[in-house]
């Protein structure tokens, strides 16, 4: 594409394909396009038509429809029929994935890699992490543990080739680090709010949802992640779900969403726990023991609002921080994100949309450096 443009909500940026093939560059666009269209393909292809048609991104040799028949041989759509007998097309897992791994690209190529590998404790232990650090073999240590071509070294240099001997004096033990789990809540605001006066803000918190799954799944697989929407209500979602998400004509209920958060920890064994929490609008919702919603969108209702304090204050006491990402500047918000905080005693990160994801796998990492302990 030769320069940006804006069409519903759309933000399509300049495109540059290096060394790529004709269906890699339509690939790339269509991944973005799925997200924002919540997996409609057909939309999705239309959307990819119009913008052929202004910046030539096809050729006579391979045009739209000789992409829709490569993503359907490798496997990327397939024909389905739904419950009422209607048929279309429908992105398959295999979409799913590769969405995931072009947010976590888009993402984590923009901020400063910290060293391949899981993070580590700062003491040794049994730990399965290697360090590259030797000591001698003491009693007691895991014979697991015994680096044999260190061990065989020490021994040629301690009784000579010809003669060759390996005692327990020889022997090496190779320090690890231990490697503990973190467990994490991403609760992710639907609301209406999150689409109204002309901003889409649902798009980029998708996107750094599945960008955090897969560096999760992935780089930090002994992590876990949950991941719950909460409108009027609140309610888990799976991870290949993301890119279908939308909003819907929701309030605020910030509190279902934490208890359900909490709900959701409580079950975990491990104890580094953490939820983060992507959200627009101040709390404007409560459903009360009788099933009815108790809704005041008018300033900060201090019934609301003190619920939530409440679930700040609780989350508090089971060691679960929560980090708050707020993507809009509206006044009452700020105050309540201040005084959630502080009853929290967790962090408040005041961001547009654009930094998002930075700002949350930094985040992320730094939590696991801090809260690590082996």
């Amino acid at each position: 594409m030769k320069d940006n443009t804006k069409r519903k909500g759309f933000v399509f940026k300049t495109y540059e394909a290096k060394n790529q093939s004709p269906f890699e560059k339509l690939f790339e666009i269509f991944k973005e396009l799925i997200t924002y269209t919540s997996g409609d393909f057909d939309e999705a292809i239309d959307w990819l038509r119009s913008l052929d048609k202004e910046y030539k991104l096809t050729t006579p040799e391979y045009t739209i429809d000789d992409f829709v028949e490569d993503l359907k041989k490798k496997g990327y759509i397939k024909e389905e029929i739904d419950g009422d007998g209607i048929g279309g097309t429908k992105i398959t897992a295999k979409t799913e994935r590769a969405i995931r791994q072009q947010a976590l690209n888009h993402i984590f190529g923009k901020i400063k890699r910290s060293g391949a590998g899981n993070h580590k404790s700062k003491s040794p232990g049994i730990g399965d992490e290697h360090t590259g650090d030797f000591r001698a073999y003491q009693f007691g240590d895991n014979l697991d543990k015994v680096s044999m071509t260190e061990s065989i070294r020490n021994a040629q240099i301690n009784n000579g080739i010809g003669d060759f001997t390996l005692s327990e004096n020889d022997l090496v033990v190779e320090e690890t680090l231990h490697k503990s789990q973190m467990s994490t809540v991403l609760m992710i605001d639907i609301s209406h709010s999150m689409i109204l006066y002309g901003e889409d803000r649902i798009t980029p918190a998708k996107k750094v949802a599945m960008a955090l799954a897969e560096l999760i799944t992935t780089r930090y697989p002994k992590d876990t992640l949950d991941i719950l929407v909460f409108g009027n209500d609140a309610w888990t979602i799976k991870i290949k779900d993301l890119p279908y998400l939308q909003v819907g004509p929701y309030h605020t209920n910030t509190v279902a969403g934490l208890n359900l958060a909490m709900d959701l920890l409580r079950r975990k064994k491990n104890t580094n726990k953490q939820i983060f929490m992507i959200t627009d609008g101040k709390p404007s919702c409560l459903r009360m023991p009788d099933g009815q919603y108790y809704k005041n969108s008018n300033g900060l209702d201090k019934y609301i609002v003190n619920k939530c304090y409440g679930m700040a204050q609780q989350a508090r006491k089971l060691h679960i921080p929560i980090t708050t990402f707020m993507i809009a500047q509206d006044p009452y918000l700020m105050q309540f994100v201040r005084a959630f905080t502080q009853a929290n005693q967790g962090k408040a990160f005041y961001t547009g949309l654009k930094g998002l994801g930075e700002m949350i796998f930094e985040d992320y990492e730094t939590n696991r450096k801090k809260r690590i302990r082996g």
